[in-house]
């Protein structure tokens, strides 16, 4: 008689990937960083708020009191309207750094995110997108502070915090890439004082670039906060027409390259 025949145990199909960046993975990762945020929110704020708010209020009252108008501006209008790039800066760029750098170096938060089913790409996007949300937020601070002291308000500037998170999403992804760079968390003093520092400095914050050598001028169209800086003042002192579309095509691509960069690195120092 011959053997019976056995049947052959069904194959369960591999879990498949329907899309690059699931949106599952992505609401995770962010819904992670909210709940962690509840516990140290009040510090966060308090210095991503309070910090270009005093910029402003130095800035604005001390050469104020010398500089009348700027560019047919109030200085303290000018200036309130400037300083927000430097608040969505401050807010994403440096979170981006040193918390990345942390929770990859010494909490391995990222090694346990991993082990779940999110890939570096899903990762850095959410990552990146909590803080440029964050930024937007924190970056209308000294907006509505300029706003107490006489700014009128448009209803243009609801707007605002759109481009604060779009700039702010460039500005985080790059500070992520910078910490999967870095060897040490001190290395990021090299990246403060070279590279952001003279970022916000020179995007026409305190002072319109068109003062700048002529050179110097045009390398303002490479700074991703000078057409942050930009795009406030036309939402609160009227549309620059086409140029603010170039400023908005400028933003998406610095945020499209950090994103790559990012994620490049990371999935360098995470999984290779």
């Amino acid at each position: 008689m011959s053997a019976p025949t056995q049947s052959a145990t069904p194959r369960t199909p591999a879990t498949r990937r329907l899309r690059r960046l699931e949106p599952a993975a992505v609401a995770g990762v962010f819904s992670r960083e909210l709940t962690v945020f509840t516990r140290y929110w009040v510090s966060t704020t308090f210095s991503s708020v309070v910090e270009p708010t005093i910029y402003l209020l130095a800035f604005g009252f001390g050469l104020g009191a010398l500089l009348v108008t700027v560019d047919g501006l109030d200085y303290l209008d000018f200036i309130g309207t400037g300083i927000v790039a430097t608040a969505v800066m401050f807010s994403s760029a440096f979170p981006g750094m040193f918390g990345t750098f942390i929770k990859r170096r010494f909490q391995r938060t990222y090694d346990a995110i991993l082990a779940a089913p999110v890939d570096t790409e899903e990762l850095v996007t959410a990552e990146a997108l909590w803080l440029a949300l964050r930024a937007g937020v924190y970056g209308t601070a000294p907006l509505l502070v300029a706003i107490a002291f006489g700014l009128e308000a448009r209803p243009a500037m609801v707007v605002v915090p759109l481009i604060g998170a779009l700039t702010g999403f460039g500005f985080a992804a790059l500070g992520m890439f910078i910490a999967g760079v870095a060897k040490s968390i001190d290395n990021f003093n090299y990246v403060i004082s070279a590279v952001l520092t003279p970022l916000f400095l020179v995007a026409g914050t305190f002072f319109p670039v068109d003062t700048l050598p002529g050179p110097a001028e045009q390398l303002a169209w490479l700074n991703p906060l000078y057409h942050c800086v930009e795009l406030v003042r036309s939402a609160s002192f009227g549309s620059s027409g086409w140029t603010d579309v170039g400023h908005v095509g400028a933003l998406l691509v610095f945020a499209a390259v950090t994103w790559r960069l990012a994620s490049w690195r990371l999935e360098k120092r995470l999984v290779d």
